[in-house]
Formats: structure tokens, sequence, C-alpha cells
């Protein structure tokens, strides 16, 4: 882990123990990382929390055993979470700030993440956890209060957690507008090997930073659907026809798209289907767009990350691995379904006027979201970042991607093909296009 990305962490971590216990009984938090204390190995990281603990040192043993003994509910909660979202904090430990002072050691404990939990401990989480991280925190103040009110109630009581996950959606969406904004139900994680035990692949070495296959994943293709490209294809008139259904990070998919749009590099127009796209990765957006601009000097799009108070600008990329798709007429199609990275999609090529949005109004999802374990079966996905389009200084968060020609997504692929027919008829192409192009046009409804 490098420093930026520690530092950051033990700086979220401070702030959730400070909240968790009463003000005053907590100093600090210390992240450590392998190399840091020798009880760690690579890829093992270790919480030490330091208590406020009174008196000389030979009474500090005795302090810290009965700050314990006060906080041992919420010092086993905290082992809990740190297991289900820090799986790499392997050791927690509680001591005071003193030479050689003792310590309280809780290791990762995978009965504790496999525990059941009450529906209100369950509510009571995902509330603090939408508190903290939601990209509107006023919104999620009314949300979590609304909530708050239902759970003392006793709404919650008797639901089970696939009826308790639909329930607080529901209610946190009404009020937050966010479809990106969800509690669901997953299955629990696979417990790591203990040190030495049956499964233990021997010394384990650091993993690359970032998404990625996991360490057990078969060989093959690592992702259905042919990373999102459901069909690249020439249509007749010499059309370029892409059915785009997600958009993976370009770490795995980069060179299938590169295929793609090299299949279609020589056609007239270009019609991107992004009716069935659910989103994906913004970095994939980007490298899916860069195809579209000369170079790397167009300002695509801007995150800003709640939590950190950082924005991120995107650009076009300098160098791609396949051809450019430049001066000639782009259509994507959208319709009701298409959300999240999808609209990112259609948004940034509509914005930046490169291309014409034919179809529905679009989902209306425009926040990056992390998915936050609340337990070993369910999770909340809170959005903590913001999209800032360069061009119109805003995004499409609950409006949607407003189409430029208004269709229904049934008939958005006719629209759209009728345009570029009609764009390959007013320019030069050789007689046998221009027959194929004319065919076509006559094919379709309407004549």
């Amino acid at each position: 882990m490098d420093r930026t990305a520690r530092e950051r962490l033990e700086r979220d971590i401070n702030s959730e123990v400070k909240t968790r216990f009463p003000a005053g009984s907590v100093q600090r938090v210390s992240l450590l990382q392998w190399g840091d204390d020798p009880a760690l190995e690579p890829e093992e990281l270790l919480v030490r929390v330091f208590v406020e603990a009174a008196g000389e040192p030979e009474d500090q043993q005795r302090a810290l055993d009965d700050w314990a003994q006060a906080h041992q509910d919420a010092m086993k909660q905290m082992r809990r979470e740190l297991s289900l979202r820090l799986p790499e904090a392997r050791l927690l430990e509680f001591t005071v700030d003193a030479p050689d002072a003792a310590r309280i050691t809780m290791p990762d404990d995978p009965a504790l993440t496999a525990e059941g939990l009450p529906p209100r401990e369950l509510v009571a989480t995902a509330l603090r956890l939408l508190r903290r991280n939601y990209v509107s925190p006023g919104l999620a103040g009314q949300a979590a209060a609304a909530i708050e009110a239902r759970l003392a109630a006793g709404e919650y009581d008797d639901l089970d957690e696939e009826a308790l996950a639909e329930r607080l959606t529901s209610q946190m969406q009404e009020i937050c507008d966010d479809k990106h904004l969800r509690v669901g139900t997953m299955l629990p994680r696979q417990a790591r090997p203990e040190r030495g035990g049956p499964g233990e692949p021997g010394p384990r070495r650091p993993r690359p930073p970032g998404p990625g296959p996991g360490r057990d994943e078969p060989a093959g293709p690592r992702r259905p659907g042919n990373y999102g490209i459901y069909r690249a294809q020439r249509l007749d008139g010499n059309i370029g026809y892409l059915d785009v259904r997600g958009v993976p990070g370009p770490e795995e998919a980069g060179p299938v798209i590169a295929a793609a749009m090299e299949l279609i590099s020589g056609t007239y127009a270009l019609i991107i289907d992004l009716r069935r796209n659910h989103g994906g990765s913004p970095h994939a957006v980007v490298l899916w767009c860069s195809y579209f601009f000369p170079d790397g000097n167009t300002h695509l799009n801007d995150i800003f990350s709640a939590d950190t108070g950082e924005t991120r600008q995107f650009w076009s990329l300098t160098y791609l691995p396949g051809t450019r798709y430049l001066d000639r007429p782009v259509y994507v199609l959208t319709s009701a379904e298409t959300f999240s990275g999808g609209e990112d999609f259609a948004y940034t090529l509509q914005a930046q006027g490169r291309a014409e949005v034919i179809g529905e109004t679009t989902g209306g999802g425009a926040h990056p979201t992390r998915m936050i374990p609340i337990s070993a079966t369910m999770g909340i996905g809170v959005p903590f970042a913001r999209s800032v389009n360069p061009v119109t200084g805003t995004n499409w968060q609950g409006t949607g991607v407003i189409p430029d020609t208004a269709a229904p997504a049934t008939q958005a692929y006719d629209v759209a093909y009728r345009k570029a027919l009609q764009h390959v008829l007013s320019v030069t192409v050789p007689p046998p296009i221009a027959d194929e192009a004319r065919e076509a046009l006559a094919a379709l409804p309407g004549g």
C-alpha cells in the first residue's frame, strides 16, 4: 500500500473509531503494514487503537482492562466490521500510548462475521454507513432520521434479510431519489485460511492493485458477455453497429474494445446501442469515448469524491491500441434501462457534440458507488461521488440523459439506421455501397 492510500485509510479509520466510542475515550488510531510490526506478513494490516488511560505506568494495565470491560461490545463490533470491510486487517489491537504498554489483541475471527445479526443492528449499521459515506450528507441525514423513527416503532423487527433489504432500499430511494443507493443481500465472503493451514498456497506475495481476477479464477473467458460487447458488425450501406451492454474495466476489456473498433473502422457511420447497458467502470467509458476524438486534449468528465473532497479529471487518451473513429456521424441508442456508466457514455458524447442520442430518456444514475458490507450476508451500495461534465457543468443524476431525437426504445434502431443510411447517400461512396444503402433504406418501416 502506498503512503497516500495508507494515510487516507488511516484517516478514515480514525474518524470511524472516534464516532464508535465515547468522546475522549480514544486518542488516535495507527495503521501498520508488513515491515512495521514483526507480527505482520505481506498483505496484512494491523489496526492499533490508543485509548485514554490515566495513571502511572503500573496502573495502565488495570486501566486498559477496565476500558475494555466497559467497551467490549463496541470492540467486538469493530472487529467484526474490520473483518467484513478490511479483511487485510488480520490484527486489531487496543493499547495505551506508553513505552512497553500492554496490548489487547483481537485477531481476525471468521466466526464473528458468520453471526446472524438482529434487524435492529442491521438497520443501525446501514444508517451509520449511509451518513458517513453518502455523497449528499443532507439527504443522508433526512433518510436516516426517517428510518430511525420507523426503527423505533418496530417496523423492521419481524422482517427477514431479503424483505428488510427491499424495505430499506425503497425508503432510502424515496427520500434521496438515487437508484444507485440500495441495500441488498449477498453471499458471505470466503474465510481466509489460517497461516500454514490447509489450502495455504505457501508464502504470500502482494497482489497487483486495482480490480482483477481472483486467485481461484478458472482459465478461459473471465467476463461473461464478451466484456459487454454483444455484437460488432457491418450493416448494409457500410454502417457500423456496436451492441454494448456493459463497460467493464479497460485493464480487462481494452483488447476487446480495440478489436471491436477495428472491425467497424472502415464504415461511413456508426450506431452504438446502449439500450441494455447498465454501466461499469468510468475508466472504460473514457477508453470508449477516446476513440471518437483525435488526441488527448478533450476534457471528458470530472468526478468529485465527497469523502476526500478531491476532484479527478478524465481526459481523452493520447494513445489507443486501435483506430480512432473520426469525422463520421455517430448515433447512440438509449432506453429507460440505460443506466450509470452507459449513461456516462451517452452523455459525454452528446455533451461534446460528437454523437446524436436517439431513443428514450435514461435511468438517471450519475453517482459512482461502492458496496459496503453490513454483515456477512447483507451490504449497502452507497454513492460516494458525483460526475461533473466540463461542458454542461452538471450531470444526468435524476434527470437521465435526454435524447436529441426521442423515440420508443423499440424504434430507436430503425430511426438511427435511417439517419445513417441517409448520410451515406448524401456523400460520395462507391456505387455498390450506394445501392446497398438505397435497398436497406427502402426495406425499413415506412420505406
